[in-house]
Parts: structure tokens; C-alpha cells; sequence
């Protein structure tokens, strides 16, 4: 598509008071708290899982000692994905626009609506973090499943119960994360580090994480959420969390949710010799997932 003299047309005479809706104010950048962010040289990159040892076994006198193997578990694979957003303008839209501002605000325009496809993009995992249909992990299981594949046998859960956002819940769900266990069934150090909520959670979260007693409660209870920094990141607000009421947190756990950068935003601008049009493009190409389940838990409030 092509902006000529015929797409705005009221821009050819003098008179108008205002223009508006080009550029709307930005929120800064939300993606950002949502995942580990690396750069990549390559055109994908993969994560293989290696499974530890089991416990030690008692040494008999003049016995050799037990010796244990390792086993490859799931391959997650990010494949960087190509996005680009431009516009041309004939020069006689150029050079016949009354109004030199409308044309200065196109990189601008442009670059929100970049800034907002990077934020579908981020937001993307988690709002499908409960369903098989559009995003699954290396096991082919959601995103927050309670039976997630264990390479050495059985399952592990970094599902919550489906309850509403309350100190109860968080709770409950902090223990589920302290109690983490590795692929050997061996407790490690697994502690939440951020709560991530959408708009509709935002005055219940900070109720309940920043009273100093428990929050709805006659009680003389300290609320113990916030008097053991229970997320010492605090919450996090996403402005693209398409489901209201769920949540999640994000874990210590290394290798969790993963953002590659194989090549950042980037605009330029070029003329057209026979057409004389102007064109202008941003692009860029990037991969986002998860790789350990367990850097990710969630609860689908209902």
C-alpha cells in the first residue's frame, strides 16, 4: 500500500485545527521482565536437557563403587523469526502535504507499532501458557503443566491450583516452587524472583504483597509475604496479558524463559529512482520460549 494525495486528503488544505491518533504515548518496555534476553549469531539456537546423577550408594568393604550414566532429555529449539514493518509515500503526497508534521510522525508511528509487536510477541507464551493449541515446551506439553515429561521417569508440575490471586494462593504457590526437585527427584534451590499480573490483578497484588499485616484479615498476623521478600523483584505489570486474572512467577531457575535477538530493530529509508516514492522500513528477527519448565509458574485464576 502506497500513502498518495487520496489517503488524506483534508492534509492538502489549509485550515485543519489538529491532527491526531498518529502516535499515541508508549508504555515502556514490558517484554523485558518477561525473559532472560541473549543475543544469537546463528539462525536458531538449541538447549539440550542433561539429566544429573542419582543419590550415592553405600560401599561395601573391598566392593566397587556404584557408577551412574547421564541421559539427553528434551531439545528446545528457538527459531529466530523475521519481522518488518515499512510505509511508502509518493512524492507528490510529499511535496503537497500542508502539514510537515504528519510526515515526521511516520518513524515515530512506525516505531510503536514495532515496539508493539515485540510486546505480542513476549506476551505470546504466557497467554497461551495453559492451552496445547498455540505454544508448547520441548516435552509438547503447555507452557504451566501439572505433568510435564521427567527424562528419567515421571512427571513434574509447575502448575498452580486455579484459585484467585490471594495471600493463601501465593502462598501455596511458593511452596510448590521451594519444593522443586531436579530430574534425579533431588531437592535444589529453586525460589521465585518476580510476580507477573495483568492490569486487572494490579491493585489485588499490591494489597496483598505490601500490607504489613495480612490483607482482609481482622488478624494480628504479620503478612509474611512481605516480611520474608517472598519476590524480591516485586510485581510486574503486562499491559498484554490477554488473560485477566492469571498469573505467574518467574523462578532463580537458570535457562527458563528465553528471548534471542538475532538481529535488532533496525529502520532505514531509501528513495525510489523511477518512482520517485519514499519508502521507510524497520526490521528485525527474534525467537522467544522456554526451555526449563521450572524457571516458569503459573495459576489460571479463574
Amino acid at each position: 500500500m502506497t500513502i498518495n494525495t487520496a489517503t488524506h486528503p483534508k492534509l492538502l488544505w489549509p485550515g485543519i485545527h489538529a491532527i491526531w491518533g498518529q502516535v499515541r504515548a508508549a508504555h515502556a518496555a514490558e517484554y523485558t521482565d518477561l525473559y532472560h534476553i541473549e543475543d544469537s549469531e546463528k539462525a536458531y539456537e538449541q538447549d539440550v536437557q542433561v539429566t544429573g546423577f542419582p543419590l550415592a550408594q553405600i560401599k561395601a568393604q573391598g566392593a566397587p563403587g556404584a557408577y551412574a550414566d547421564e541421559r539427553q532429555g528434551t531439545i528446545t529449539t528457538y527459531q529466530h523469526i523475521p519481522y518488518a514493518l515499512g510505509y511508502i509515500c509518493t512524492y507528490e503526497e510529499i511535496r503537497d502535504n500542508l502539514y510537515s508534521e504528519v510526515a515526521m510522525r511516520r518513524a515515530k508511528a512506525n516505531a510503536f507499532a514495532i515496539d508493539q509487536t515485540l510486546e505480542q510477541i513476549g506476551a505470546f507464551p504466557y497467554n497461551n501458557a495453559f492451552s496445547p493449541t498455540y505454544f508448547n515446551t520441548a516435552d509438547g506439553l503447555p507452557l504451566c503443566s501439572a505433568s510435564h515429561i521427567n527424562p528419567t521417569g515421571g512427571t513434574y508440575s509447575n502448575l498452580g491450583p486455579a484459585a484467585d490471586l490471594s495471600e493463601a494462593s501465593l502462598e501455596d504457590l511458593n511452596i510448590q516452587i521451594m519444593r522443586a526437585q531436579n530430574s534425579e527427584g533431588q531437592p535444589f534451590n529453586a525460589m521465585a524472583r518476580s510476580l507477573h499480573i495483568s492490569p486487572y490483578e494490579w491493585y489485588n497484588a499490591n494489597r496483598v504483597m505490601k500490607s504489613v499485616l495480612q490483607s482482609s484479615s481482622s488478624s494480628n498476623n504479620i503478612n509474611v509475604l512481605k516480611a520474608t521478600n517472598a519476590f524480591p523483584e516485586g510485581i510486574k505489570l503486562n499491559h498484554y496479558f490477554t488473560s485477566p486474572h492469571a498469573y505467574f512467577v518467574r523462578t532463580n531457575v537458570p535457562n527458563g524463559m528465553t528471548m534471542f535477538w538475532r538481529d535488532r530493530p533496525s529502520f532505514a529509508e531509501d528513495n525510489d529512482f523511477d518512482t520517485k516514492n519514499q519508502k521507510a522500513m524497520t526490521y528485525f528477527r527474534c525467537s522467544v520460549g522456554a526451555t526449563d519448565p521450572l524457571g516458569i509458574f503459573g495459576c489460571n485464576g479463574p
